[in-house]
């Protein structure tokens, strides 16, 4: 515990003040269920996401795979966004006198985030749904992941300038 609260301690004090967006971030997600998140921006306004996580109520573990809308709330680095993915489990639970089989279904998402230098924080509203196994068809999560910011985005993307061809008669 005491390294957890270290490190967080250690991120927010090495937080510059300006907010620049990321193209790739990863970090912990906390919450109903606790694992690892990763982001990767791959356009503007549309990010994946992967989520591998374990709960404390059961012995198994969960991978999603999300693509998620963002759009900007009050300012480009304050975002609410909405995605829809898929989800695969492990049971590692073998003292069960019913054997689950391992869940398989749809995952939606619903959020907002915050990025503030070399740091993303979220909260979301996770609902699945189990097509296949689980113990349950239907479960939703809430959770609030921060994320350290590998690969920042540009602030301003440069423009390059054309130059004016007075020698138009030759071929550069």
């Amino acid at each position: 515990m005491k390294r957890l609260l270290f490190s967080f301690v250690f991120l927010v004090l090495s937080i510059s003040l300006t907010a620049q967006g990321y193209n790739v971030a990863a970090g912990l997600r906390m919450g109903t269920d606790w694992g690892i998140t990763g982001k990767y921006r791959i356009e503007k306004r549309l990010s994946v996401e992967g989520i591998l996580q374990s709960s404390f109520g059961n012995d198994g573990i969960i991978l999603t795979a999300l693509v998620e809308k963002h759009a900007p709330l009050i300012t480009k680095r304050f975002n609410f966004y909405t995605g829809i993915g898929l989800h695969k489990g492990w049971n590692n639970n073998l003292e069960q006198e019913i054997i689950i089989k391992d869940p398989f279904g749809l995952t939606a998402i619903a959020g907002i985030e915050f990025n503030l230098g070399k740091t993303n924080i979220s909260w979301d509203f996770k609902p699945a749904f189990n097509i296949i196994g689980g113990q349950r068809t239907m479960y939703t999560q809430t959770g609030v992941s921060l994320r350290y910011v590998f690969v920042k985005r540009p602030w301003f993307k440069k423009k390059k300038k054309k130059k004016f061809n007075w020698k138009f008669w030759k071929k550069k």
